[in-house]
């Protein structure tokens, strides 16, 4: 303790703490009798110059407003030059580095990267982004050229082989697809944005792209087609990339509905590959009829139900398996949407309200009526979900397997909101690529973020942001004060790097 100032019952004095990276801390304690209330770190010390200085700091905001016991004496003329977010760019910086994304060797394409974690906004936005946190920023012309190499480079083919590397996909290993759509605050379509099925329900012309990611959701490859390519297509064109570029003898891959067609499975199997895709079930399956019929009962929560297929496609024998899940609480919410939907079609068809989509009104001319045999079939699939696979393994472990989809829908949230990755300042198809794969290798620092320290990549952000180093200028002469990050911010950095 060196030096007190007293206020009423309160009392401030200085404290030099050891830290544990053998730095001295210099803080202004502040207390109510024997209760702390209040902590200002002032900075670390490698020096004894830097000490000096630092106490000669904390005695004059100690000492603010106060008239001075020695008028003769002139204290130092201390002000703050400027603050740098140096913890959060460290940090951020080393998992593109450990990703192996410092390998493209682009200073600008890092800053972009970066940038857009800290803060999702256009291109040019960069600029501010990062001198707002006192970091070195790239000019308007240097980001402009950077987008220009991503494609003629083809950064995110480097980008997706690391990722790979990081992911440490097996030969066998499980991998998950699936699409979303982005649209654009235009009114003509293009070539490339054409409007289509949105995800979004929006009428503006759109792409899709397609992600796939391995079982914890860590981004492997992006793909983007025209936004009126239906979504069956995509995934064989994915997937194919995907296992030509590192040359993989066979995967699995998950899929939900939206990709089961005849032709898709049969170009699967044809092509060698295993997989799991979600079954559309359009009537209660015969199995389940038939034990319904025979117990006189429900079925039991996570009974499961088998049926098992072989047939010849283009002279090759084919084994499918189409499992069967009955689950109780799909159960009851099923049945919950289905009585919702019968309460709006009664509406409906006495004339209560206007007729809108409802797949229980039936309309014959101008006659109104409730499909009472398609209610029945609905209550009669309630809790049941199926899936389709030629893989060998148990029911049970195919489901679960299935279920990891949830990633790639947890990776694209992340990247339309988190990240926002909607391109609607870009207009030609060259641009929108790249700044596709500039959200691609965002997505992979935070996912990798995420799963390593437990806290999402907004939080992650918000807590680091605040912890920035000073330079200070001490008449005249400009001196470094690293800022020490408190103890929960030090155990969110030691989960990072475990």
């Amino acid at each position: 303790m060196l030096k007190t100032a007293y206020n009423g019952s309160m009392s401030r004095f200085i404290r030099k703490v050891q830290t544990a990276s053998g730095a001295t801390a210099v803080q202004i304690i502040t207390k109510s009798g024997r209760e702390r209330v209040a902590l200002e770190h002032i900075g670390s010390a490698h020096t004894d110059e830097d000490l000096s200085r630092l106490i000669t700091l904390a005695k004059e905001r100690l000492n603010a407003g106060q008239l001075s016991l020695f008028p003769d004496e002139t204290p130092p003329k201390i002000t703050t030059e400027k603050t740098i977010s140096h913890l959060l760019w460290e940090q951020l910086a080393s998992v593109y580095s450990l990703l192996g994304f410092d390998e493209i060797g682009d200073e600008v394409f890092k800053q972009l990267v970066i940038a857009r974690i800290i803060e999702p906004a256009s291109k040019l936005d960069t600029v501010r982004i990062l001198e707002n946190l006192g970091l070195d920023a790239p000019s308007n012309t240097g980001i402009h050229r950077c987008l220009a190499r991503i494609i003629e480079n083809d950064y995110r083919s480097q980008l997706a082989k690391t990722c790979f590397k990081q992911a440490n996909v097996k030969r066998y290993s499980l991998v998950l697809y699936d699409v979303t759509t982005l649209y654009f605050e235009i009114q003509k379509e293009d070539e490339f944005r054409k409007s289509g099925l949105s995800k979004e329900r929006r009428l503006e012309p759109q792409i899709t792209v397609g992600l796939l990611v391995n079982e914890h959701g860590f981004p492997l490859e992006i793909a983007s087609f025209e936004g009126n390519k239906a979504e069956v297509h995509t995934m064989i064109p994915v997937l194919e990339s995907f296992k030509a570029a590192h040359g993989l003898e066979n995967i699995v891959v998950v899929a939900d509905a939206a990709m089961l067609s005849s032709k898709n499975l049969e170009t699967l199997e044809e092509l060698g590959y295993h997989y799991i895709v979600s079954s559309r079930i359009k009537k209660c399956p015969y199995e389940i009829e038939v034990f319904r019929q025979a117990e006189e009962t429900e079925c039991e929560d996570g009974q499961i139900f088998e049926l098992k297929q072989s047939f010849t496609v283009n002279h090759k024998r084919v084994k499918r398996r189409v499992i069967y899940q009955y689950r109780a609480k799909r159960a009851k919410l099923d049945l919950s949407n289905i009585d919702k939907s019968l309460v709006k079609a009664e509406k409906m068809v006495s004339g209560a309200t206007n007729i809108k989509r409802n797949r229980f009104v039936k309309l014959t001319g101008t006659k109104r009526s409730l499909n009472l045999e398609l209610v029945e079939s609905a209550k009669a699939r309630a809790g049941i979900k199926g899936y389709v696979t030629n893989l060998a393994d148990d029911a049970q472990t195919i489901i679960n397997a299935y279920h990891q989809l949830f990633e790639v829908e947890r990776s694209f949230r992340m990247s339309k909101s988190d990240l926002r990755a909607r391109p609607i300042f870009h207009h030609k198809r060259e641009s929108i690529e790249a700044h596709l794969t500039v959200v691609f290798a965002a997505l992979a620092i935070s996912r990798f973020i995420q799963d390593k320290t437990e806290v999402s990549i907004r939080k992650f952000v918000k807590t680091l942001e605040p912890i920035r180093d000073s330079e200070i200028l001490i008449d005249g002469k400009s001196y470094q004060a690293p800022a020490t990050p408190p103890a929960n911010i030090q155990n969110l950095i030691r989960r990072l790097h475990e």
